[in-house]
C-alpha cells in the first residue's frame, strides 16, 4: 500500500514531500480532507450512490483532478481511514494548515455529501460537528456553511487555491 501512496503522490501530486515552509504536502492535505468526506459519508453505515456520486464529483472539482486521479484519491483516503484508530491525524492536518475559509470551504463540502442522499440522521450532525470542533470551527461557521450550501452560494475550493 506504501508503493500506492507514493506512486500516487508523485503522479498526481507533484512532490517534494513537504512545501516550500517546511508544511505538509499538498497530497497529504488532499488525503486528510477526502478522509474527512468519506468519514462524513459514512457516518449514517450507508455510503450511499448518490453520495458517492457527489463525492466524486467533488474531489474532481474541488482538487481540480482528472476522473482517475480522483477516484485514485478517494481509494487512498478511504484506506487512511479504515487503518486510522481516531480521526485527530487527519483533522489536526487541517486545523494546523487550512485557514478560516479554507476550513469553511470544507465544511460546506462535508454538508454536500450528508445532504446528498437526501437523508439526514444524527450520526451524520454528530461526525460533522466533531470534526468541525476538531479543525477549529466554531458552531457558528458550521451552521453558516450549512446555510450557504443550501442557498447555492459556494463555490471556493477545499485548498485555497
Amino acid at each position: 500500500m506504501i508503493d500506492r501512496i507514493k506512486s500516487f503522490f508523485y503522479r498526481e501530486m507533484a512532490p517534494p514531500p513537504h512545501d516550500d515552509e517546511g508544511g505538509p504536502a499538498p497530497a497529504e492535505l488532499r488525503i486528510a480532507a477526502c478522509a474527512l468526506l468519506l468519514e462524513v459519508a459514512n457516518a449514517d453505515d450507508h455510503f450511499s450512490e448518490g453520495e458517492r456520486k457527489h463525492m466524486r464529483g467533488l474531489v474532481r472539482r474541488h482538487f481540480g483532478l482528472k476522473s482517475d486521479a480522483a477516484d485514485e484519491l478517494i481509494v487512498l483516503a478511504e484506506d487512511e481511514r479504515r487503518g486510522s484508530v481516531d480521526l485527530w491525524g487527519f483533522t489536526n492536518l487541517i486545523k494546523a494548515h487550512y485557514s478560516t475559509g479554507q476550513k469553511l470551504v470544507l465544511a460546506e463540502a462535508m454538508w454536500g455529501v450528508v445532504l446528498a442522499d437526501g437523508e439526514f440522521a444524527a450520526r451524520e450532525d454528530y461526525i460533522m460537528r466533531k470534526i468541525s470542533h476538531l479543525v477549529g470551527l466554531e458552531t457558528g461557521y458550521l451552521a453558516e456553511a450549512r446555510k450557504r450550501l443550501e442557498s447555492g452560494d459556494s463555490g471556493e475550493e477545499v485548498e485555497g487555491r
